[in-house]
């Protein structure tokens, strides 16, 4: 058995073991820990288009030497009135929580056609045939939220040994765009360990104790985070529909697990923060970076951000600086910052809160919308980001299509041709930032959007590092076709220079945040937050895009 794993790169540690099953007794499962879920769906079959039984035969899951095995058996077995020709296992945990660190330690199956899964369901989920439902099932999926701390064989277009971690709620569910995914060695024939780290704040997913991916929507509401209530572990295979189709020649798979671990913290705090500072680090034209750091005998220390009416809560580990990006800003404005420090259990630093002020450059850079691609296709398009901080080149795409699952994207530089793997930011949105550029020099660069069943790249853009400009399409589709007031306040005043068919609005990272398709000359953004935002206006196969900063 190995210990926890490494608490890096996560907000808050979670320290004490509450639950777990070592699967140190030969035979069926521990029944006082697991339940099996064994009831199909309305309908006779599992979703996604599975084709399996789940069963709670001896054979499909049993412990032996230390592990417990999760076996999916090609086999005609007739349960519930319902004849199919797989069948395989799927455990509930008799254990629910709120808040805490998961730790799997688990060798997984690469099979084509199977989808071994490690999981979350909110306990309050009304799915028949779930442990919980009978008592405390009021609520449906997506509602309910789910974590899916691994999921291996629904991304078949990503490099061998890739596994995914995914959010499912309100806002965006099935084919969701709150995933990412990592490489694990040699997947199939190692053990790795596959965690998630849920608190308050974000939901932090890592692989052998490095974190690839995290959850955190600016705003967290029953839409975006219903991750306020307990949720309980899952663990299965699943067979066939979105995991693809079954090769003839199988005959079984299994998923061995040496252990299932979660961590809580259990004592009471009494003590504040000490030691607390606060300073200014980068400064761009539309974000300012805050470097916090304090200690706390809890190891965990919350910061709270107050700023021109808005708030930001964070966390982070005791005694390591925090980093933390305040975006959507105006150029060449000065804010003023109210930093404040506490524990988990609400402690104040006793010199609460720390004042900070910072001003914003002016906006050194390009953006836009396209749709062209030099491979594949793009059903909608994507925006891009070019900004000069510096020497450095901050690049910044976003997929709009909604119908690409399992995206990862890769940097393109024309020449000398090399790629380079983006970080994923939010949704489809991902940045990577080219340093050492020298000012006045030319940088051609595309995006290449890997996901399930394909590929798409953007045309190659050229940008000249320091300029301030608007990229577009070739100049026969671009025409000035409106003017506007700005700066705009609530309402954004248009006067199109022709008929118009649609006016949409993105953010500083791209983020598509308003789509208008009957757009009159007078347009609501209220609802938009100060900074700066492009506009782009539509005429057909026609657009312009300007540049407009809300106050």
């Amino acid at each position: 058995m190995t210990s926890q794993s490494s608490n890096a790169q996560v907000d808050v540690i979670y320290n004490d073991l509450v639950w777990s099953d070592e699967f140190e007794t030969n035979g069926a499962i521990n029944s006082t820990k697991w339940h099996h879920q064994t009831q199909l769906p309305s309908g006779g079959s599992w979703f996604n288009g599975e084709v399996q039984h789940y069963t709670n035969l001896i054979s499909n899951s049993f412990v032996n030497n230390g592990f417990l095995n999760i076996v999916a058996k090609k086999e005609n077995y007739t349960n519930q009135g319902v004849t199919k020709q797989y069948t395989s296992a799927r455990l509930n945990s008799k254990f629910a929580f709120l808040y805490g660190r998961v730790d799997i330690r688990a060798k997984i199956p690469t099979n084509l056609g199977t989808w071994p899964a490690l999981w979350m369901l909110g306990k309050n989920v009304n799915e028949s045939g779930g442990f919980f439902n009978s008592q405390f099932g009021t609520t449906g999926w997506p509602a309910c939220g789910e974590i899916d701390i691994m999921e291996h064989g629904i991304t078949q277009s990503q490099p061998a040994g890739y596994i995914q971690s995914a959010i499912h709620t309100p806002s965006s569910h099935g084919n969701t765009v709150n995933h990412g995914g990592t490489i694990a060695s040699n997947l199939g024939n190692n053990f790795h360990v596959y965690s998630v780290n849920w608190s308050p704040f974000q939901i932090t997913f890592l692989l052998d104790g490095v974190a690839f991916y995290t959850y955190n929507p600016a705003v967290k509401n029953a839409n975006t985070w219903p991750f306020d209530a307990e949720q309980y572990l899952l663990l299965n295979i699943a067979m066939g529909g979105v995991a693809g189709n079954i090769p003839s020649n199988f005959t079984q798979a299994a998923m061995e697990i040496d252990y299932v671990r979660v961590y809580q913290n259990l004592d009471i705090d009494t003590e504040a923060p000490t030691n607390f500072t606060a300073t200014v680090g980068t400064v761009t034209s539309s974000t300012v970076e805050l470097l916090l750091n304090a200690e706390d005998n809890s190891d965990n220390v919350v910061y709270s951000i107050n700023y021109d009416g808005q708030n930001i809560i964070t966390a982070n580990p005791s005694g390591e600086e925090k980093s933390v990006i305040v975006p959507n800003l105006m150029p060449t404005t000065t804010y003023e910052f109210s930093v404040s420090a506490s524990d988990v259990a609400g402690n104040q630093y006793i010199s609460n809160p720390i004042l900070l002020s910072a001003t914003t450059t002016g906006f050194t850079g390009c953006s836009g919308t396209d749709t062209e691609a030099q491979q594949g296709n793009f059903s909608i398009g994507y925006n891009y980001d070019f900004e000069t901080i510096g020497t450095d080149v901050k690049i910044t795409f976003e997929l709009l299509d909604t119908d690409k699952v399992g995206v990862v994207a890769f940097l393109w530089r024309q020449n000398p041709f090399t790629e380079y793997q983006m970080t994923n930011v939010s949704g489809n949105v991902y940045t990577y930032t080219i340093t050492g550029q020298t000012i006045g020099s030319t940088i051609s660069y595309a995006v290449k959007f890997a996901y399930a069943g394909g590929l798409s790249v953007t045309r190659y853009f050229s940008y000249i590092v320091g300029e301030d400009c608007s990229l577009t399409v070739d100049s026969s589709y671009e025409l000035d076709l409106f003017t506007f007031v700005n700066p705009a306040t609530d309402y954004m005043y248009l006067k199109p220079n022709t008929t118009i068919d649609k006016v949409e609005i993105h953010n500083s990272l791209g983020k598509s945040v308003l789509v208008s398709s009957k757009p009159n000359d007078t347009i609501n953004i209220q609802n938009l937050s100060k900074g700066m935002y492009l506009v782009t206006v539509y005429q057909g196969n026609r657009k312009s895009v300007k540049k407009m900063i809300v106050k």
